[in-house]
């Protein structure tokens, strides 16, 4: 390609609303511009990106043994009410009607699609597994859509879905395409966490995540320096101090506490450490009777002062699998005698469904809200001023420091981005859409499934978040818009430079490397600068100097200095490059 014939447009700022490094990047390199919110166009230079990422998960999908089809990026609701899902998940499914007031989705994934061809089509053990993967647009409706390509609303993501005739056989079918996960980021050439993962809206059991670390990165990953443990925030496990609980030292008394309601405050007061103190979180939920009447159910969750509660782990404690809220002033009020800021679990008004982090059930002489306005406990024992917890249970996030669950050694914690997951999902989408096969007796059985996802769009952003410095973005080889670009000084002006400038993109050219040759006639410090931003990972200058001495420059992106090379030698010293 010549970048005559193509188009390079780069802009010296980010518009403002560009609030991380690969949106602004992303935008000032001409590869993406927005449409709306959340909505962007790709330009020429980005989608080759894109178009790159593609090639890669569609050789190693290919190479697993999945079947590529596609499915309509509206579907009937018809499918997504069978497996309630039309009425289950939120406004991020937009729900649209079509002239005849008939109810559609526009995708955000395709479990119901896939599963109503395989109920067609799959029929007997004989045929499974089978494995079917799109790359296709998908679209969820986020409330704040953010980051550029990191958080759009509209988006291009691979996704696939196994079909086997047993757990085991499903089982596999998730390591080979674990494996070809592996593979996948390994060749994009970009640094990244497998993470065990929780399976959250879509369900199932055994889960992964792909995470390219960038400290920019939205999620916690949890790993073992000394071990391969690693998980996600939401799934890292918090062990329970080993050892019995100490005994009680220090008589309980209530302490005036005026006008410290967070246990930071409090632990400053009293001149303790934070991690004696203990939080309350007040939590409700609500179930429909049959009679229609609403039954609600008050909680207490406690946890130490330093540490934060895990949304995830709570859902999933028996009676909270329904979902949860926090409870309302008044049922703080009607349950403690108090308002938030004071609460605690001696003396309660009325009864609540109590649960102690590990961590707190091993506690003694701990301080916590007395139930009344600017006054806390201290020297708080369990067993000996309030029952023993009824319920124990890890609720928390895990902090650096920590235990590894695998007993390996403490736990680090550092940043990650998304771009693939891998879920085991049973028989749940199955035995809602009837999906069965006829096994060896002739007896029909619910396919185990599994799906696997990797986000194409967001995978150039998380890449340029963690590969940029102050001049623009670095791109791995595997998925630079380009791999190579020439930079003839004074093409316009010399045959010399023209003419060998030329000579060399057609050699390169023939032996496949991706090559771009800037015959624009820009002063050398613009098209130095345009390519730097956008990322072009090897550079080739050549100029009339050089070419007096027999010598052009190559300097790759990463590199401060450029290195001189015989005109003669070039090509081979790029291929070698390139192969390194």
């Amino acid at each position: 390609m010549k970048a005559s014939q193509f188009l390079v447009s780069t802009l010296k700022e980010a518009p403002a609303d560009a609030e991380v490094v690969s949106h602004q990047l992303m935008i000032r390199a001409g590869m993406i511009k927005r449409l709306g919110a959340g909505i962007y166009n790709y330009m020429p230079m980005g989608l080759r990106v894109i178009r790159k990422v593609e090639a890669i998960v569609r050789e190693e999908m290919n190479r697993a043994g999945a079947i590529e089809l596609s499915m309509p990026v509206v579907q009937p609701a018809e499918l997504w009410q069978e497996t309630g899902r039309f009425d289950k998940m939120g406004p991020e499914l937009l729900r649209i009607q079509d002239r005849h007031q008939r109810d559609f989705v526009v995708q955000p994934t395709s479990e119901e699609v896939v599963t109503d061809i395989a109920r067609q089509e799959l029929r007997s053990y004989k045929q499974l597994p089978k494995n079917f993967y799109q790359i296709q647009v998908k679209f969820r409706d986020e409330r704040r859509p953010r980051f550029g390509l990191m958080r759009g609303r509209e988006f291009i993501m691979k996704d696939a879905y196994s079909f086997d005739r047993d757990q085991a056989g499903a089982k596999e079918s998730y390591r080979i395409m674990a494996d070809a996960y592996r593979r996948i980021f390994d060749r994009f050439g970009l640094r990244y966490r497998a993470v065990a993962a929780d399976s959250g809206a879509i369900g199932g059991d055994l889960s992964e995540e792909f995470q390219v670390i960038a400290a920019t990165g939205e999620d916690a990953i949890v790993y073992c320096p000394q071990s391969d443990y690693a998980a996600n925030m939401e799934k890292a496990e918090s062990l329970a101090p080993q050892g019995p609980r100490p005994q009680a030292l220090q008589d309980m008394r209530i302490t005036p506490t005026p006008g410290k309601s967070t246990c930071e405050d409090v632990a400053a007061l009293l001149g303790v450490p934070l991690s004696t103190t203990v939080k309350s979180l007040v939590l409700a939920t609500d179930r429909v009777l049959e009679s229609g009447a609403t039954q609600t159910t008050v909680w207490l969750l406690l946890l130490l002062g330093d540490h934060d509660m895990n949304e995830v782990k709570v859902g999933k404690l028996p009676g909270m699998e329904g979902g949860f809220r926090f409870a309302s002033v008044a049922e703080i009020e009607d349950h403690f005698g108090c308002k938030p800021g004071f609460l605690g679990p001696v003396g309660l008004k009325k009864p609540v469904r109590v649960v102690a982090d590990r961590s707190v059930a091993c506690l003694a002489d701990f301080i916590c809200g007395a139930n009344q306005p600017d006054h806390h406990i201290t020297g708080v024992n369990w067993g000996r001023d309030l029952p023993e917890p009824a319920a124990v249970a890890d609720i928390r996030n895990v902090v650096a420091g920590d235990p590894s669950p695998d007993g390996a050694g403490p736990l680090a914690i550092e940043r990650g981005i998304e771009v693939g997951h891998v879920f085991y999902l049973g028989t749940k989408y199955s035995k809602a859409m009837n999906a069965t096969f006829l096994d060896e007796n002739g007896k029909p059985q619910s396919m185990e499934m599994g799906c696997y996802g990797i986000g194409i769009t967001r995978l150039p952003a998380a890449a340029i978040e963690q590969n940029h410095d102050a001049r623009g973005i670095i791109w791995p080889d595997a998925i630079a818009p380009f791999t190579v670009v020439i930079c003839p000084i004074g093409m316009d002006r010399s045959e010399t430079v023209k003419a060998c400038a030329e000579t060399l993109y057609a050699e390169l050219l023939a032996s496949g490397v991706d090559v771009l040759l800037d015959d624009r006639g820009e002063r050398p410090g613009v098209m130095f600068a345009d390519w730097e931003l956008i990322g072009v990972p090897h550079r080739i200058t050549i100029g009339d100097k050089g070419l007096k001495e027999g010598l052009v420059e190559y300097q790759h992106r990463k590199d401060e200095q450029a290195i001189r090379v015989a005109v003669e030698k070039i090509g081979a010293f790029v291929q070698s490059r390139l192969t390194a």
